[in-house]
């Protein structure tokens, strides 16, 4: 007997198969597993056991897709295998992003994937694409990092909260967006208005401008909680909370957000740095909030009262960091030479 009649026999459409158990699959990747032309025509008719959802992109079954099965789609037409964590040919990237992203995260004030007509996706400037049926296309010069969000490659949320506002009208909706994302912890204010600003036009849009001062509000009190933790967490010495500083009989220093009398330490949160380069390389004096909080601590420190600024983000992914820079700062006050006496007074 011959050998060969003991091996398993692979035969060529079984090698073929994993295409047909995606339960998505392009054009290219079905006629890879040895469906032609005609055989994908034959099984979209009427009655048939295949849909074509996009062009060139099928849906292994009868009914109505799932939210799974249309984001899947939506990449597999923009030029991306979802499954395959990579893109299907010539290097082409897409990502999920508007309002369909935040709904990935989960966004309470975001309808579910299922409610939403369109799914928003990213796809570098060289691809040749047209919106179709419930997806839509943006082409950009730089496709960003992707985020993995439940095996869903996606653009990070202050991304995707610029893409989305800039489609929608409500001032309402986009304040609800915004300060949703900054109190989950999604984001900082000052990495929402980077992507903003970064969109031509989109700051000057009213209902846009109408919400910022509701984002920085909730920057700022999620900041002072973990400020607050930040020194219960790590047993800092008790501080004065939310003081405003001024010599006696003068004119004012400035607000900050924790003092130390007995050290002249002073915390001070900035939710604004960061939001147009201040506080980035290359940060120049003509930036309003670079300016205010370089001359504050000019003057404190002219005083000899040691300012540390800190800003939402270094609150929320670096606390222990930030305590041991205060912590330091407490302790280098012995051997300093003793600051002015200033009168402080709550805010």
């Amino acid at each position: 007997m011959n050998a060969n009649q003991h091996r398993p026999q692979t035969t060529r459409s079984a090698r073929r198969q994993p295409a047909l158990d995606r339960g998505v699959a392009t054009a290219r990747q079905l006629k890879a597993s040895g469906v032609t032309a005609a055989g994908m025509v034959e099984r979209c008719r009427p009655g048939g056991p295949w849909q074509e959802l996009l062009p060139q992109v099928y849906l292994l079954r009868r009914g109505t897709p799932s939210s799974a099965e249309r984001v899947q789609a939506a990449l597999l037409y923009a030029g991306r295998d979802p499954g395959a964590h990579g893109p299907v040919g010539g290097g082409r990237e897409a990502l999920v992003t508007g309002l369909a992203a935040l709904a990935l995260h989960r966004f309470s004030s975001v309808p579910p994937l299922s409610a939403l007509p369109v799914i928003d996706v990213l796809v570098p400037y060289q691809r040749r694409l047209r919106d179709a049926s419930g997806v839509s296309i943006r082409r950009v010069r730089e496709v960003p990092r992707p985020q993995d969000v439940e095996g869903v490659p996606c653009v990070s949320v202050a991304r995707a909260l610029a893409d989305a506002v800039g489609e929608l009208d409500d001032a309402d909706t986009v304040r609800r967006l915004l300060t949703e994302a900054v109190r989950r912890g999604h984001c900082d204010p000052a990495s929402v208005l980077r992507e903003l600003s970064a969109a031509e036009g989109l700051l000057d849009l009213p209902h846009v401008a109408a919400a910022l001062p509701a984002l920085h509000a909730e920057g700022r009190t999620m900041a002072e909680q973990r400020l607050y933790l930040m020194v219960r967490g790590h047993q800092l010495p008790d501080p004065v909370w939310n003081v405003d500083l001024r010599l006696p009989g003068g004119p004012p220093l400035g607000g900050v957000d924790a003092y130390w009398p007995e050290h002249a330490v002073a915390v001070a949160i900035d939710v604004h740095t960061g939001s147009s380069g201040a506080g980035t390389a290359g940060a120049g004096t003509d930036d309003p909030a670079w300016s205010h909080h370089a001359r504050q601590r000019e003057r404190l420190e002219a005083l000899g009262i040691t300012v540390v600024y800190m800003t939402p983000a270094k609150l929320r992914d670096r606390l222990e960091q930030q305590a041991t820079v205060v912590r330091t700062a407490l302790a280098a006050s012995t051997d300093q030479t003793p600051a002015a006496y200033v009168v402080v007074t709550p805010r």
